[in-house]
């Protein structure tokens, strides 16, 4: 019975990056011999056990073959025969088939070192093109590792596209799609995650409404990037640059969906793309299952985000309704993601991710305005229901009015 380092834990080593995750394969034992000596078994599809100090995942060296579609379609073999190499010949990447023993020394069957250091994303073998959930993994390691240089091999790519026109995409479930969508998106690099499916026909199969935003024009006057794929793009990059969470960035991928419905006729205006677009984001939002709290506050970023941009301008009315529709008085915090969401939406333009947003601060301190209005008073006089429910709202646009007045 041998155990060995592998995967991310000795990639990232070598890279010299934190090492938070080990994932440890044992090689020449059985599953009672792993009972034996205290592990617990934790697998359904093939043996995993944690470790009984460390609580670490340990698996069988093992084998698989593909017996059917998506990413659950295969069809695992473990036993004490299944060498090393057989274990690490069925995983994705080169930079991925690595492994270390107890003393630190590196088993390298598929020259994962050499790639390691010419920074290519290369696939292992043939069988790579097995697995769907692969084209996802291979465009999330692009977006951790951008920065590093990484590129992915042309044949690696080539892989990835035959099997996004297979439609094995399709066979994938929406909580495995979301699992690989949501990491990707809080990578350093997201767009690079975009840009990668784009490259090998994977988002129009996964999220066309995103890929049909690619050639749509925009005002050059407002957007000096003039596509909105490229807008897009930028917009999800300010948003890590700014280390925005997830609801954030879920939000500014799909804020501007409406555009990709605009006639051409009518290009590059996108009249009332704010309220088209929302049908597209509750497709996109209910075909990967998406949170709730990424689901609500995407639909609201595409609603009102140019209020968000107009705000300075925005009657006392119409800044009340809009602070109501975010149920502000309740839940802040929302209005605050949308608040940043629609800064990150400015300086995704070429030319502005250094410009100041004073719509943020306006809006901000236009919701503490709304927000100090008292009820208590209301009560005293006697007012319920109803009638204390317009009463509130009645003060809190004349807060609203003062506030205007004295920012004008």
């Amino acid at each position: 019975m041998q155990i060995y380092k592998v995967g991310g834990a000795v990639r990232d080593r070598l890279l010299g990056k934190p090492v938070t995750d080990i994932d440890w394969v044992v090689v020449g034992a059985t599953t009672d011999e792993m009972l034996v000596k205290g592990y617990r078994p934790v697998g359904t599809d093939f043996p995993v056990f944690l470790h009984p100090l460390t609580g670490e995942e340990h698996a069988l060296a093992r084998t698989e073959r593909k017996n059917g579609k998506g990413y659950g379609g295969f069809v695992f073999h473990a036993s004490p025969e299944v060498t090393l190499e057989q274990d690490l010949i069925r995983r994705d990447l080169t930079i991925n088939a690595m492994a270390e023993d107890k003393d630190g020394n590196l088993t390298d069957p598929y020259h994962g070192q050499q790639d390691l250091e010419a920074r290519i994303l290369r696939h292992v073998s043939p069988a790579f093109a097995e697995d769907p959930l692969r084209v996802l993994r291979v465009a999330r390691f692009a977006a951790r590792y951008a920065a590093d240089g990484f590129r992915i091999a042309p044949e690696t790519l080539e892989l990835m596209r035959q099997l996004s026109e297979s439609g094995e995409l399709h066979a994938l479930t929406p909580e495995r799609c979301w699992k690989e969508i949501s990491r990707a998106l809080m990578e350093d690099h997201p767009q690079v995650f975009i840009q990668v499916l784009r490259d090998c026909g994977a988002l129009k199969e996964l999220l066309p409404e995103v890929d049909a935003l690619f050639g749509v024009p925009q005002p050059a006057a407002h957007h000096p990037e003039i596509d909105t794929g490229a807008h897009v793009l930028s917009v999800l990059a300010q948003s890590a640059r700014f280390k925005q969470p997830l609801s954030v960035r879920w939000a500014c991928l799909v804020h501007d969906l409406g555009k990709g419905l605009t006639p051409e006729a009518e290009w590059p205006r996108h009249i009332a793309h704010e309220h088209t677009g929302l049908r597209l984001v509750k497709a996109v939002n209910e075909r990967f299952k998406v949170p709730r709290d990424c689901q609500e506050l995407a639909l609201l970023v595409c609603q009102y985000h140019t209020h968000g941009h107009r705000a300075l301008e925005l009657k006392p009315s119409t800044l009340l309704e809009l602070l109501q529709s975010f149920d502000v008085y309740r839940r802040p915090q929302r209005f605050e993601e949308f608040v940043i969401a629609c800064e990150m939406d400015a300086r995704g333009r070429d030319g502005f991710e250094e410009r100041s947003y004073p719509q943020a601060e306006y809006l901000r301190s236009a919701a503490l305005a709304a927000r100090a209005v008292s009820v208590q008073p209301l009560l005293e006089k006697g007012l319920k229901g109803q009638e204390l429910g317009e009463a509130l709202k009645s003060e809190r646009l004349d807060a609203l009015k003062i506030y205007k007045a004295e920012h004008s």
